[in-house]
This record gives structure tokens, sequence and C-alpha cells, in this order.
């Protein structure tokens, strides 16, 4: 009698412990609401509201940018995949950060003519954001806590891969240049 007790308190522990890890696990990677992006609305560079739900169907790069970063020649890279994969319905959105090195302290429209006149950019960008600390954007609070790499953004030109339904991927950190094998092949693959 003492062993049936036993065996079932132990049963009992072994299935909470299983419910909780697996809860545990699934959490961390999102319940297809927390981590779908499409909800939120955002400002472009020229102060326009945009819902992210207008890029429903298309393959997105989502990156914080600044321009006296030593990853800003990574703006070439950008604009290369851009036009490579822009047909297929890839876009790149450009999010201007101050917050690593005050490395973006111009204004959007400095920012804008920057980009165009020294990288010749034509992918969307937006207005100038707060990614880390309290007083992060929305956006930026969904794409750091729903990816198998979380946490906070570490420095400018981290990337992360959204699909068409607006679900996050994959995160590439800033050393991970926008025409390497592992980001194109992973754009590619979504693409399909």
């Amino acid at each position: 009698m003492k062993i049936k007790r036993i065996i079932n308190f132990v049963s009992s522990i072994l299935v909470l412990l299983t419910t909780s890890i697996f809860a545990s696990h699934n959490s961390s990677k999102g319940n297809g609401m927390d981590s779908n992006i499409k909800d939120i609305s955002v400002k472009d560079i020229d102060g326009k509201e945009i819902k992210l739900s207008g890029y429903k169907g298309k393959v997105l790069l989502i990156i914080n940018v600044a321009s006296e970063c030593g990853y800003t020649p990574q703006y070439e890279g950008l604009q290369k995949i851009y036009e490579q994969y822009k047909d297929k319905g890839f876009e790149i959105l450009a999010f201007p950060c101050n917050d690593f090195g005050a490395q973006e302290p111009g204004t959007n429209e400095e920012i804008k003519n920057f980009c165009s006149a020294k990288y010749n950019v034509t992918f969307k960008l937006f207005d100038k954001i707060k990614i880390i600390g309290e007083d992060k954007s929305p956006l930026y609070e969904i794409l750091i806590n729903n990816t198998d790499d979380r946490g906070d953004v570490k420095w400018n030109f981290e990337k992360f891969l959204i699909d068409k339904s607006g679900n996050i991927i994959s995160r590439f950190r800033s050393k991970v240049k926008p025409e390497s094998e592992e980001l194109t092949k992973a754009v590619e693959e979504l693409l399909k």
C-alpha cells in the first residue's frame, strides 16, 4: 500500500514537471499572438503613420540603423539585397536609432538625405526610435522577446527576419552582413 502511494506521488510529480517544462518551452517561442508584429503601427521617416499589417504577404527584414557607426557601410549590402529580392515580395524596414554610442544624432531629414546621397537607399526608412530602456518602441519589445535569441539589441544594425504572416523567424546580430549566405538563404527560404 505504501509503495503504491509512493508510485502515485512520483507519477504525479513527473506529470507536473513534464507539463511545466512543455508550457515553458512553448511560451519561449511566442504564442502566435505576442510574437506577431502585424498589429503594430509606426511612423515613417516623413512622419506618416504606417500599419505593419500593410506588409502582410511580404518577407521583412527589420533593422536598427545609424549613420556614424562602424557597421554603417552595411547600408550598401542592405540596398543590394533589397534590389535583388524586392520584386519577389521582400521589404527592408530600417529604424534609425541613437541608443548606441549616440551614432545617429541627425534629424529625420538629415538621416534621409545621408542614406540617399551616400548609399542610394530606396528601401523604407522610419522615424528615429528608442529600442532599449523603459521607453523602447513596442515593435522592439515584441522583436527582442520572441526569438530563440532573446534579449535586448546589443548594437546598431541588428536584424530581425519576419515571415509573410508577420511572425518573427530569425535574428541576426550586427556582424552578420546583409549579403551573407546565412541571411540571404533565410530570406530565400521565406520567399518560396
